[in-house]
Order: structure tokens, then C-alpha cells, then sequence
């Protein structure tokens, strides 16, 4: 079982990333999907997270409004579309799987993680 983060980069404040996971070896459609991230220093946090059938999201506070999750079952893929980027959303941002199909906030629910990619926002 592979997931693999991409979309990461150097983006200036105000602006727009899509972040993608495409997760491999097993179908993960009855699978809750979420996204972390951790800052140098700081813990690793909750961001989002989306529920097997992509019905049910939630977000972390200091991203609602901005950050969108969502899903494509069929391409076995997860989706976070980030925008009005500020400097403290720059950490590198995992995604992960839970295999109870709900959308958790909390990381130790979650059996599989993803390698990570940096987003930096410069000021």
C-alpha cells in the first residue's frame, strides 16, 4: 500500500495550491481520507479529512473557508485545493488513511501515511 503526496511548492501569500494523493495496492473507496500537517518545530496537525463516500469533510479551524477536500474513488485519489494561502500554512502536508471510512480529526486513527510534501508561503 503506497500513497503519494504531490502539488507541493513555492507560492506567495494570497495564493493557490492543489494538493493530490493517489493512493495504491488496494482500492481505498470505503476508506476515510485525511489530510496532516507538520511545521519544523511545531506537532503534526489535523488540516482535513472526507468520509468514504466524500459526504461528510471537516476542517480544522484555521483552514475553513479556505481549503476544500474532496475525492475521486474511482481514480483511487484524494484532493486538497488550498487557497488565500498565508505563511503559516507553510509545513509539509501528509495524507493518510482511516480505515473506519469516517472523516477523523485525530491522527492516530489513521493506518497509512503518505511521504509528505513541503508547501512554503513566502510573505
Amino acid at each position: 500500500v503506497q500513497l503519494q503526496a504531490s502539488g507541493g511548492g513555492l507560492v506567495q501569500a494570497g495564493g493557490s495550491l492543489r494538493l493530490t494523493c493517489a493512493a495504491s495496492g488496494r482500492t481505498f473507496s470505503t476508506d476515510g481520507m485525511g489530510w496532516f500537517r507538520q511545521a519544523p518545530g511545531k506537532e503534526r496537525e489535523f488540516v482535513a479529512s472526507i468520509n468514504w463516500s466524500g459526504g461528510t469533510t471537516n476542517y480544522a479551524d484555521s483552514v475553513k473557508g479556505r481549503f476544500t477536500i474532496s475525492r475521486d474513488n474511482a481514480k483511487n485519489t484524494v484532493y486538497l485545493q488550498m487557497n488565500s494561502l498565508k505563511p503559516d500554512d507553510t509545513a509539509v502536508y501528509y495524507c493518510a488513511v482511516n480505515p473506519s471510512g469516517f472523516a477523523a480529526r485525530v491522527g492516530w486513527t489513521y493506518n497509512y501515511w503518505g511521504q509528505g510534501t513541503q508547501v512554503t508561503v513566502s510573505s
